[in-house]
């Protein structure tokens, strides 16, 4: 006998992305709700065998979503926005209408999940809501039953997941006069009922709820007033948990708990608490100093979730050192979060080279990883010594001769005047075009080497010439190649990369049924060969005089979309991939490129989620785009894309990558960011994304000329303002990107009539 074992989440997306073909089919129209609902049963059932046969003994359920957790804790307790409620929409119409829109009711807004690679929507609370429970609690309840069905007769027991309270309320968007404390007040009684349903529902087949709580670890749990509203939530929560028989277990994860929050957290009249060892700095040293309580057991989170390595000696060891002070029969080892951030199965990789699958664990793997820690863990209490974790935080070390390439050598105003020449509010996209079953065909019949290289290149050439005429029959300003020869923006680099491996089947969920394939860091990183010069060139011929735009995806969002090395610090890594983009850079301004894109779509993504940490992160993050893009001449125009982000404490940052134009999903927070960076003082370009690319709703040109009209009162300067959808268009069909731009740029122009920017 081993210490027990406990997972936090599984992933969503089926063992071969069977949600997202449900999802979509059930969008397109090709199969109904009751079939959608079947695919969804069976891949959680799937999920929770897969955990049973490895011998995880407290299976976590209850995160599985037919698109976002978030929404579904939100539609739960009655947290419906406003206009949807008004449109009189109910159940699964109401639930998609919110995370997609429709015609004439945007989606809710979209962010990042903390520090992860996954988004969540923000919910809309209005003041008036009545939080409740819902019939939408049956969804959850329905998932414990039909777990506790697959679990029955073995030695695997159901722990039922929930958001917890203070995270959900912490994650809203709450009108006025409501406030946080009003709304968590009527959460904690939505919570304390939803126990009760699952008593009434699981009998005793539920032995634990976990009740996830990352908020724990972010610098705002250090606040008074946050401190008394977990007391109080979970004060509550405890006697109703209680008077049912659960065991009540906080999971906190995503980084570590600072000391003062650590103090409360154990005070909580709770079960057990499980946190995450294997991100940030010091949760392991907190614990053997300040002890750990004898009442409560410790979940020991020391099975990476977040990253694809097999980290078994460091969680073994991590394990060693908290049994000499929490004893053997409190300890739970765990994941350090969900593993809903890895890939489903290693074994799919049929390509994967051996040496490199050995050192590999996707979330099939993580359990016998989980399992092994426990069982050699109760070997031995020796103390072990240090362990890997990895290093978000470090600067990399830069010799005098890169300090000296981090300038562009003239300011942004002397730049802008030797740039392109562009009318007001000018137009352009992001960077992709539809994605066709055609192109998907072919690119995978060459990757495959069924066709050669000749005959692909043909294809993607003759596609790109289509988008070219599409962009010139519309009256863009700018142009685009469209992408087509890339299924990914990160991977398209990585192949051309050394250092760095791709997975066939290697997915995980963005959002919804967004899935992508994070690209393996195995090495040091260098550029091969050019990676985009030959496309462009193919594309700037067929536009004429129209700038066209080299499209590159900048090192830190490389970077933070890759499983990266742990032996090296991202820092490190960050500037090994702005060397190569470096070169690709002056390779494309050679080949007569003038506008040059570096995407840093998820420059935000890994910032840490302690105040104090989150300079440190930027400043190496900053650096490492301004060696990537300070190579160009002042004449060429350097773009920069950033999706959904708060930009309130990073817009000093932004300003210092010192691009000349910044183009920004916008469409759905209403132009908030644009205040902020008014507010700031931001002088350089902006682009704000005027309508949604997430939402297949067709946009209608006066819709797009009253957001553009909005932007007046930004308090942005009208003569920096660019005009362009949200994101790339490539999850997108033809007859809704063309009709949609070819009102964006009839917007645009009546705008110019209307406004003469200063």
């Amino acid at each position: 006998m081993g210490l027990r074992t406990g997972t936090l989440g599984w992933p969503r997306t089926g063992p071969k992305r069977e949600m997202k073909e449900a999802l979509e089919k059930y969008w397109g129209k090709k199969i109904n709700e009751d079939e959608l609902l079947a695919t969804y049963k069976s891949v959680l059932e799937q999920g929770v065998k897969d955990q049973m046969e490895a011998g995880i003994q407290v299976i976590g359920v209850g995160d599985h979503t037919l698109y976002d957790h978030v929404l579904d804790w939100a539609e739960r307790f009655g947290l419906t926005s406003k206009r949807v409620k008004e449109a009189g929409l109910t159940g699964l119409d109401a639930y998609f209408t919110q995370a997609r829109g429709r015609d004439g009711i945007p989606a809710l807004d979209m962010t990042k999940y903390f520090d992860s690679n996954y988004h969540n929507m923000v919910p809309e609370v209005p003041a008036d809501a009545k939080v409740q429970l819902t019939s939408e609690v049956e969804r959850f309840t329905s998932m414990l039953s039909w777990a506790s069905a697959v679990v029955e007769g073995s030695s695997s027991s159901v722990a039922a997941v929930v958001l917890g309270p203070v995270t959900l309320a912490k994650l809203c968007k709450v009108e006025a006069p409501l406030t946080f404390d009003g709304l968590l007040s009527s959460l904690v009684g939505c919570y304390v009922s939803l126990l009760g349903e699952v008593k009434k529902a699981c009998g005793g087949k539920v032995c634990e709820v976990q009740f996830h709580e990352p908020w724990l670890v972010k610098t705002d749990a250090k606040t008074a007033s946050t401190r008394a509203a977990y007391e109080k939530a979970y004060a509550a929560i405890a006697e109703a948990a209680a008077a049912h028989g659960f065991t009540v277990n906080v999971a906190v994860h995503f980084d570590s708990v600072d000391a003062e929050v650590y103090e409360y957290l154990v005070k909580l009249p709770v079960q057990r608490i499980t946190l995450d060892f294997c991100r940030g700095t010091g949760m392991l040293e907190t614990v053997e100093k300040a002890g750990f309580p004898q009442d409560k057991q410790l979940g020991a989170g020391v099975v990476d979730g977040r990253n694809i390595w097999k980290n078994t000696q460091d969680a073994l060891a991590m394990v060693q050192r908290l049994l000499a002070v929490v004893g053997a029969e409190r300890v739970v080892v765990s994941p350090s979060c969900s593993l809903q951030y890895v890939p489903y199965d290693v074994r799919f990789e049929t390509n994967m080279p051996d040496a490199l699958k050995e050192k590999v664990a996707f979330a099939v793997q993580k359990l016998a990883v989980v399992v092994d820690v426990a069982k050699e863990a109760k070997a031995t209490k020796e103390t072990a010594g240090a362990v890997k974790i990895e290093d978000n935080v470090s600067a990399a070390p830069m010799s005098e001769e890169v300090k000296k390439m981090l300038s562009r050598g003239e300011d942004f105003s002397t730049r802008r005047a030797k740039q392109i020449k562009v009318p007001a509010f000018p137009t352009t996209t992001i960077g992709s075009f539809p994605q066709t079953a055609e192109l998907r065909k072919i690119r995978l019949a060459f990757k495959q080497k069924k066709v050669s290289e000749e005959e692909y290149n043909k294809v993607i050439d003759e596609e790109i010439e289509r988008v070219i005429k599409a962009q010139a029959d519309i009256g863009l300003d700018v142009f685009v190649h469209g992408e087509p020869e890339r299924s990914d923006m990160v991977e398209h680099f990585g192949v051309k990369l050394e250092g760095m491996a791709f997975t066939q089947h290697g997915w995980v969920q963005s959002y919804g049924s967004r899935y992508v394939r994070p690209p393996i860091i195995y090495d040091t990183i260098k550029r091969k060969e050019a990676m985009t010069v030959r496309e462009f060139k193919v594309a700037q011929k067929a536009a004429g005089d129209v700038p066209v735009k080299g499209m590159l995806t900048g090192p830190v969002t490389i970077l933070n979309w890759s499983f990266c090395r742990t032996d090296v610090s991202r820092a490190s890594q960050a500037l090994e991939v702005a060397a190569a983009i470096r070169e690709e850079v002056k390779d494309l301004e050679d080949a007569g490129c003038r506008v040059i894109q570096v995407d840093e779509a998820a420059l935000r993504e890994r910032m840490p989620l302690k105040t104090e940490d989150a300079p440190k992160y930027m400043d190496w993050a900053v650096k490492a785009f301004r060696y990537s893009t300070a190579v160009a001449k002042p004449s060429t125009q350097i773009v920069t894309h950033m999706c959904y982000s708060s930009f309130e404490d990073i817009v000093k940052f932004i300003d210092e990558m010192d691009a000349d134009v910044l183009t920004i999903e916008n469409s759905r927070s209403g132009n908030e960011m644009l205040s902020v960076l008014a507010d700031y003082g931001y002088s350089k370009d902006v682009g704000p994304g005027v309508y949604d690319i997430h939402s297949p709703v067709i946009p209608t040109q006066e819709q797009l000329v009253q957001q553009v009209d909005r932007l007046k009162a930004s308090g942005l300067d009208l003569a920096r303002i660019w005009v362009n959808p949200d994101c790339g268009l490539k999850t997108r069909k033809w007859d809704e990107v063309v009709p949609s731009l070819t009102n964006m740029v009839a917007a645009a122009k009546a705008m110019r009539e209307m406004i003469t920017p200063a």
